[in-house]
C-alpha cells in the first residue's frame, strides 16, 4: 500500500511547476491522468534538444506515473467527458493563468458546489488574490522578482538564476504538500477545498535566513557567491586540483579543522562571530593553505575528523555515486517507446506506505481509450468517433 493508494488526480497542467507536483503524488501511489491538447500534447513534449527517440528529455524527467489522455475539453463533447472524469476524482490540479478556467466554469467556485469532496490545486505565477493575480508566471522571472536572483552570484558580479528552474520546481513541491494536507482534512470534515499556490509565494516562502538578516537590520543581503553570511569559512575553497565545499559550523569544528591543517590562526577567530567579523583576513589566510593540497587529500583528513566537506561534482560525478545507487536514487522503468528509461528515483522514503515508481513517462494520448473506456464506459466506436472530430 502506498500513501495516495485508491486517490484519483486529474492533471491539467503542463510544462513543470504542475507536472512536478502531479509526479510526486503519483509516486506516492495516486493514479494520475493527465490531460493534453489533441496532437500537441504539453508543451515541453517539444522542448529540446535532447530528444531520446523522438520524446523529449525535458517532457520525460518529470512526467512518469502519469496516464496520458488527449482531449479537447473546450469543446461542448470534450467538456461532459472532462465532467465525467471529474465526477470520479478526488483532486484536480491546473496551472493556467488565474480567470482562463473561469471561461468555461471549470474553476473552483464553479465545481465545488457540485464535487463537495473534490481537492482543487491551483498553481499561477500569483496566486488566485491579490492586485497582481492576473500576471502570468515564469520560473526566470520569479527568480528575479522573489529575490532569490538579488542574493546568488559573485559579489561583484550579475544576479544569476540557480541552475534548474527551482520557482517552478519548490512551487510543485508546495503544491503536492498542501494538496495532501486537504486529502487529510477532507477525511476529517468530509469536503475538499481550493488549495491556492502562487509561484512568487513559494519563492519568498525559500528566503528563511536571508529574510530573517532583512528583518533585524532593515538592509536587503547582497550577493556572496558561494560565502555563507552568518558562517564562516562555510564556502567553495581551491585546493591544488580543484574545487571542494568546506562546511565549518561551529567552533568546534574549526578547531577540528585547524588541526587537519596544522594551521595556527591565533585567537582573533576563534569563535564564529569573530570570524565573520575578520572574514577577509582570515580567507586569505585559507586560501593559501588549503591551495598546498589535493582535494582528495581535504576531503579524506577532514572526513576523518568530522568536518562537514564535499567536492564540488559535476551530474556524471553524483549519478554514478554508490550512495545515489544505494539510496534508490536511480531506477528504469519501461516506456512504450524507447525501452528501459533511466529516471531519478523519489527522495520520499517512508518506511511502511513505500513509495511506487511505476510507470514511464506516456506518449501522447497513450491512454486515451483504455481511460475512456474503463472508468467513463465508452466504446471503441464511441472513442473512434471523438477522435474523429478532434474531440480526443
Amino acid at each position: 500500500m502506498t500513501p495516495l493508494d485508491g486517490i484519483t488526480v486529474l492533471d491539467l497542467t503542463r510544462v513543470l511547476s504542475g507536472p512536478y507536483c502531479t509526479m510526486m503524488l503519483g509516486d506516492m501511489g495516486a493514479r494520475v491522468i493527465k490531460i493534453e491538447q489533441p496532437g500537441k500534447g504539453d508543451d515541453t513534449r517539444g522542448w529540446g534538444p535532447p530528444f531520446v527517440g523522438g520524446e523529449s528529455a525535458y517532457f520525460l524527467s518529470v512526467n512518469r506515473n502519469k496516464e496520458s489522455v488527449t482531449l479537447d475539453f473546450k469543446s461542448a463533447r470534450g467538456r461532459e467527458i472532462l465532467d465525467a472524469l471529474i465526477a470520479r476524482a478526488d483532486v484536480l490540479v491546473e496551472n493556467f493563468r488565474p480567470g482562463t478556467l473561469d471561461k468555461i466554469g471549470c474553476d473552483y467556485a464553479s465545481l465545488s458546489d457540485k464535487y463537495p469532496r473534490l481537492v482543487y490545486g491551483s498553481i499561477s505565477g500569483f496566486g488566485h488574490t491579490g492586485p497582481r493575480h492576473n500576471e502570468a508566471g515564469y520560473d526566470a522571472v520569479m527568480q528575479a522578482e522573489g529575490g532569490l536572483m538579488s542574493i546568488t552570484g559573485a559579489a561583484d558580479g550579475p544576479p544569476f538564476r540557480f541552475g534548474i528552474a527551482i520557482a517552478d520546481i519548490v512551487t510543485g513541491m508546495f503544491a503536492a504538500q498542501g494538496i495532501t494536507a486537504a486529502l487529510y482534512a477532507r477525511e476529517r470534515t468530509g469536503r475538499g477545498q481550493k488549495v491556492d499556490i502562487a509561484m512568487l509565494d513559494s519563492v519568498v516562502g525559500l528566503l528563511s535566513y536571508q529574510a530573517g538578516i532583512y528583518f533585524a537590520t532593515g538592509q536587503p543581503p547582497g550577493r556572496l557567491g558561494n560565502r555563507h553570511p552568518t558562517i564562516v569559512p562555510y564556502e567553495t575553497f581551491h585546493a591544488s586540483d580543484g574545487d571542494f565545499v568546506l562546511a565549518v559550523g561551529n567552533d568546534d569544528q574549526w578547531q577540528r579543522f585547524c588541526r587537519v591543517a596544522a594551521l595556527d590562526a591565533g585567537e582573533r577567530f576563534t569563535t564564529n562571530r569573530q570570524r565573520v567579523a575578520h572574514y577577509d583576513d582570515l580567507k586569505a589566510l585559507l586560501d593559501a593553505r588549503i591551495a598546498k593540497d589535493t582535494r582528495a587529500f581535504w576531503i579524506e583528513q577532514l572526513n576523518a575528523a568530522g568536518v562537514p566537506c564535499g567536492s564540488v561534482r559535476n551530474l556524471h560525478e553524483v549519478l554514478t555515486d554508490p550512495q545515489i545507487a544505494a539510496r534508490d536514487m536511480l531506477t528504469t522503468l519501461p516506456h512504450a517507446a524507447l525501452g528501459a528509461l533511466p529516471q531519478i528515483g523519489t527522495p520520499l522514503k517512508l518506511s511502511d506506505t513505500g513509495t511506487s515508481l511505476r510507470a514511464a513517462p506516456p506518449l501522447l494520448g497513450q491512454h486515451t481509450e483504455p481511460v475512456l473506456r474503463d472508468m467513463l464506459g465508452l466504446t471503441t466506436a464511441q472513442i473512434a468517433d471523438l477522435s474523429a472530430h478532434g474531440v480526443v
